[in-house]
């Protein structure tokens, strides 16, 4: 893993060696964050800020290849810079080496057959892989500019900055109101009830739920619809300010009209927020994403504009899955 010297990610410094080796997992990554089932981390995420005060104008070396991370930015801004990125469990290599930038604005939709790897690139950016036992992750991955898998970061910090969205709505056992105000509360972004109502308030406006639950906050959340859930999981992301949204498989669950909700919400998010989704379906990368990267046995096939991807694919293995000659 290449760190770069000088660059800081919560506190925690990213210089040393950049040729040193990281370790690709913690064995106490599992008992200081809640399994996937359970759904995002939340923190402060004010404790949780870049302190890049350098450009990173020189090359980095990356498994044998040279990077100018510089060329890159000037290209188009990128949230995340990813190079020679391998994820194995145990023997097995789920991810054979992934290059891509994925840019800081708009939604990046990740396509592909079963068990191609998208899901498992996915995590990549949270670190959710490390919750696996035997999972290993290779390469480099920046987060502007900043190596999230450096020595001294902290899994848990990281997303607060990348929250992310379950194929299965998660809400707690608490009531609609707690379930958003819950990790701005334990985590300090609120000085007063007030403060915090308003929290609550803007995070459900921004999920488009806010109209629908105003007048029972203190009803169940595990009882409301499974696209409503959704959009409270959403709003209890958000709630911590992150950065970036990861999103798997969010509509498999939902019924036309509460993925047709969640696809307009989508829409609305990705003006302010870095939005990476997964989805079986094309039509659905279509309407919503801007870049799309399609994936197949684990290998990165293509990426590019979601409408050159769909008109005019440039890889065969592209062509043969999105006119369904494979799947």
């Amino acid at each position: 893993m290449v760190g770069q010297p000088g660059a800081r990610l919560g506190g925690a410094s990213l210089g040393g060696d950049p040729r040193a080796p990281h370790r690709a997992w913690r064995d106490e990554c599992g008992r200081d964050i809640p399994a996937p089932e359970t759904g995002e981390t939340v923190v402060n995420d004010t404790a949780l800020k870049l302190d890049v005060g350098r450009k990173f104008s020189e090359a980095a070396a990356v498994g044998g290849a040279v990077i100018d991370l510089a060329a890159a930015k000037a290209e188009e801004k990128a949230k995340f810079v990813c190079r020679g990125v391998r994820v194995h469990y145990g023997a097995k290599e789920a991810l054979h080496g992934v290059d891509m930038d994925v840019p800081d604005a708009g939604v990046t939709a990740l396509i592909g057959p079963s068990g191609c790897g998208k899901s498992t690139f996915l995590r990549v950016f949270n670190r959710m892989n490390d919750t696996i036992p035997g999972a290993r992750v290779s390469g480099s991955v920046l987060m502007d500019g900043a190596d999230i898998y450096a020595k001294g970061v902290d899994p848990v910090l990281l997303r607060a900055r990348v929250g992310m969205v379950f194929q299965k709505p998660n809400p707690f056992p608490k009531s609609i109101y707690e379930n958003v105000a819950y990790g701005p509360r334990i985590h300090g972004l609120a000085a007063s009830r007030g403060e915090l109502d308003a929290i609550v308030e803007g995070s459900l406006k921004k999920a488009a739920l806010w109209e629908e639950v105003k007048d029972r906050l203190k009803e169940p959340g595990t009882g409301l619809s499974g696209g409503q859930q959704q959009r409270l999981v959403i709003a209890r992301a958000i709630a911590v300010r992150p950065e970036v949204i990861l999103m798997d498989e969010p509509a498999s669950a939902l019924d036309p009209i509460a993925t047709a909700r969640l696809e307009e919400l989508i829409d609305e998010l990705r003006k302010n927020y870095c939005i990476i989704i997964v989805t079986h379906s094309m039509a659905q990368a279509a309407r919503v994403s801007q870049k799309t990267a399609f994936f197949h046995l684990g290998d990165l096939v293509e990426f590019g504009d979601t409408r050159a991807i769909f008109t005019n694919p440039k890889d065969q293995r592209t062509q043969d899955y999105i006119t369904g000659r494979t799947g």
